[in-house]
């Protein structure tokens, strides 16, 4: 797969391969823009593709005459992305409630557990039927909880604040209107009475302004008391939360019991509001409407999960049914119509309990056996990794949630963020999130960095667990794409390991240039020891001082400090034959170092020419002293390794403490890695550092 990003944040253009069903691994120094092309490329396929325009390079935020726009290309393929990533790791894991979000689906929920869901479904769907399809039942359910939710209910009783006690509480005064105002019963007892009351406030504020009305502007000093009672008497909301009572009671209607539509009828239309056996009879009816819906709304969504562990279904399933003479408010013929449908539903599942009870006995033990798993596969990599916690997946078994608990202490731990450490919670999420991804199956799979900051056993940690298990229960043969500025996991999983990674695995480096990124394929034999790439240095037609650095080097790691050795730490610190010392042998009463002695020294030199047949320490050394000669050898250099060891010989105070530590860092022995890419081939070396290296080189007035 070829894929092509442009003009996004700071890169014009990059391509990279990818590798379908492989981990891709692209190698690449911070700053190079691996989070911007992860960024690109699920922005490309998300829903909302305006994200795109978010990487939008800062230099055409001011002129952009050529109107270019972030783009990707090459990603046809790819209909989904899931990305992991700090936003990922802030989002999704580490809740307060559960350690990711949606557990029950990312690690029950597996294709063996849907299929037995179906087949569970298949035996109830006639109960669901009796609700798919019928609007009137629907609108009943919808109408009923309507009512409820107007009412709530407290310790003390009905509360005050609720909208159907605003209502009713002060009385019905659009059927009783106040003494005085009924010129205005027209407008009171309309079908928009709240936008009349709403109407006539708005006008009082200039009533006083002159004598006549501010509505007709006719005279209304005669008026004005009747005028000004209106919005004394009436509350628009009042109004309002009274009439939509009303409504809601006169829309249920017939599945009331006649019965309750005389008793509701009464409580309505009262004329001085509530009395206590009238809140009363309000709160029972909720009870009794709360217990339906309640009833209805498990019917509809019927699953296995609502027969308990231990019971049989048989025995269970008659207790679903809808008994109305329990629910004397709503025992009419109406409800009963409604609710037989049901009950009749219930009666054909009933005839297929034993062999609903089978599915569900088999789904519940899958169910057990996927919890045991992915807690054992979970804790083993937190031991593994050496972090002293454990998960568990605790609570109901439809709404089942992992947790975390340290392996001192059996209680739970909200979350995790409080407890984990930075690193301890990168790494937790990274298996978190493979968990997500095998649940939701996307068809490329992004890594943003996400080991670099670990330890070499933690990182081999997270690697196994991604990658070294069965392709079911891990990323294996899926598309991955890994960034990482860590050239390690390369190292692992292309080198030492490969064929533990099953060769599933390829890797190349990216460099930046001119806003510019291409891509370097890295092979297994590119993953060299540094004494071998030093060797390979010696055996080129390199320059004779940059074959010197290497040898130097070489000697440093194979720990060699022999005359050789200090005939190249003297040249390099730009002693004259005469003046060179021996750093073995040590300093004298006054603090001086001992000079090297001419046989050493003739020795050390032998031993660089068997390695450069034509070295001569003179003739080096006065290159080296030669600024002219070194400015020449800088600019021939073809790598940023290469050219930051000459830039050293300098010895150039670069005013910035960045810089010289990246520079002398360069320069001394990578003891990181026993192996390593060779800098020659693969330019590692950040583009910033290079350039400020060419600024300072060919701007001071040193040189």
């Amino acid at each position: 797969m070829h894929i092509e990003i442009r003009f996004c944040n700071n890169i014009d253009f990059a391509e990279i391969e990818l590798s379908t069903n492989k981990l891709n691994i692209k190698f690449a120094p911070n700053g190079t823009g691996k989070s911007t092309i992860a960024k690109a490329i699920q922005y490309s396929v998300d829903i909302d593709r305006s994200k795109l325009s978010e990487l939008m390079p800062f230099k055409f935020s001011e002129s952009n005459p050529e109107n270019k726009m972030p783009e990707v290309l090459g990603i046809d393929g790819i209909a989904n992305v899931m990305c992991f990533n700090e936003e990922y790791v802030t989002q999704f894991a580490f809740k307060a409630e559960e350690l990711v979000s949606n557990s029950f689906d990312i690690f029950i929920r597996t294709n063996l557990y849907r299929k037995k869901e179906r087949e569970i479904e298949a035996i109830v769907a006639s109960i669901k039927q009796a609700f798919s399809n019928n609007s009137e039942l629907e609108d009943f359910i919808s109408t009923l909880k309507e009512l409820s939710s107007s009412f709530k209910i407290t310790k003390a009783g009905l509360s005050k604040s609720s909208t159907g006690m605003k209502g009713l509480s002060g009385g019905n005064k659009i059927e009783h209107i106040p003494l005085g105002l009924e010129l205005f019963r027209p407008f009171i007892q309309s079908n928009n009475c709240v936008g009349w009351i709403d109407w006539q406030i708005k006008g009082y504020d200039f009533l006083d302004l002159a004598d006549n009305c501010p509505f007709c502007t006719s005279n209304a000093l005669d008026k004005k008391v009747d005028i000004k009672k209106v919005g004394q008497e009436y509350d628009k909301n009042t109004i309002k939360n009274l009439t939509a009572i009303i409504a809601v009671i006169e829309r249920l209607g017939e599945y009331f019991s006649d019965n309750a539509r005389s008793k509701l009828s009464k409580i309505v239309t009262l004329k001085d509001g509530l009395e206590r056996e009238h809140e009363d009879y309000i709160a029972h009816v909720k009870t009794q409407i709360d217990n339906l819906v309640s009833k209805l709304e498990k019917l509809r969504a019927l699953s296995g999960f609502h027969f308990k562990d231990g019971e049989k279904v048989s025995e269970q399933l008659p207790s679903f049914k809808i008994d109305l003479e329990f629910f004397s408010e709503l025992n009419s013929i109406k409800t009963q119509e409604a609710i037989t449908t049901i009950n009749s539903s219930i009666d054909e599942v009933i005839q297929r309990a034993g062999e609903l009870h089978g599915k569900i006995a088999i789904q519940r033990r899958e169910m057990h056996k996927i919890i045991e798993k992915h807690q054992n596969e979970i804790n083993d990599f937190l031991t593994n990794a050496g972090y002293k916690y454990k998960v568990e997946m605790t609570g109901e078994e439809g709404k089942s949630q992992l947790k975390l608990r340290h392996i001192d202490n059996t209680a739970h731990l909200s979350g995790g963020k409080q407890y984990l450490s930075f690193g301890e919670r990168n790494a937790f999420a990274t298996v978190l999130f493979m968990y997500e991804c095998l649940a939701k199956n996307p068809d490329l799979i992004i890594l943003d960095d996400p080991i670099s900051s670990f330890d070499k056993n933690k990182k081999y940690a997270i690697l196994e667990r991604l990658f070294r298990r069965d392709a079911a229960t891990c990323l294996k043969n899926r598309t991955v794409l890994m960034f990482t500025h860590d050239v390690e996991p390369i190292i692992d999983t292309v080198k030492s390991l490969s064929d533990q990674f099953f060769n599933q695995t390829t890797a190349s480096f990216l460099k930046i240039q001119n806003a510019r990124i291409t891509e370097q394929v890295i092979t297994k034999e590119d993953i060299q020891t540094f004494s071998q790439i030093c060797k390979s240095a010696l055996d080129s037609n390199r320059d004779e001082i940059i074959k010197l650095i290497y040898l130097r080097r070489y000697y440093e790691i194979t720990d060699e400090k022999g005359d050789a050795y200090q005939v190249l730490s003297n040249l390099f610190h730009l002693r004259r034959q005469e003046e060179a010392t021996d750093f073995r042998e040590p300093k004298d009463g006054n603090g001086n170092s001992q000079l090297l002695c001419q046989e050493k020294f003739n020795v050390g030199c032998r031993k660089i020419q068997d390695k450069i047949s034509n070295f001569l320490y003179a003739t080096i050394l006065d290159r080296i002293i030669n600024i002219g000669a070194l400015k020449l050898l800088y600019g021939t250099c073809q790598n940023g390794y290469e050219k930051l060891q000459i830039f050293r010989l300098f010895k150039f105070d670069v005013h910035n403490s960045v810089i010289q530590k990246f520079i002398n860092e360069t320069y001394h022995i990578e003891n990181e890695f026993i192996c390593q890419l060779d800098p020659s081939k693969f330019d590692t070396i950040p583009e910033y550092v290079t350039e400020e290296c060419d600024k300072f080189f060919y701007q001071s007035p040193e040189i």
